[in-house]
């Protein structure tokens, strides 16, 4: 092999080299800016969320809270107040009031 084809070789293959690791690196940009976009609640989740959801959850909140008084009683009675306290009163408080608007997943 001549020196002129041996540095025709190695550019094309340091070209090579460079293609692949520059395309590689574009990927890995728009995987974690896709990453982060994802993340963010669409304006129509944040929409349903205040409109829908939001009220909902501070009428099941209020009604927890209800019952849980109703109740109060007879979970005494049997012991157990964290229980019934956490599920009908402060799951759906924590849901209605500190979750992140357009966020829907659970808070347990």
């Amino acid at each position: 092999m001549s020196a002129k084809s041996r540095i025709s070789s190695f550019a094309i293959a340091a070209g090579l080299l460079l293609a692949s690791t520059s395309a590689t690196a574009v990927d890995d940009q728009n995987a974690s800016f896709n990453t982060v976009s994802d993340a963010t609640p669409s304006s129509g989740a944040i929409l349903m969320d205040l409109v829908v959801l939001r009220p909902l959850s501070l009428v099941g909140t209020v009604l927890g809270a209800g019952i849980f008084v109703i109740g109060l009683p007879f979970e005494a009675a049997s012991g157990d107040i964290a229980g019934p306290a956490h599920r009908l009163v402060t799951q759906p408080a924590r849901y209605t009031f500190t979750r992140p608007l357009g966020e829907t997943g659970r808070t347990d």
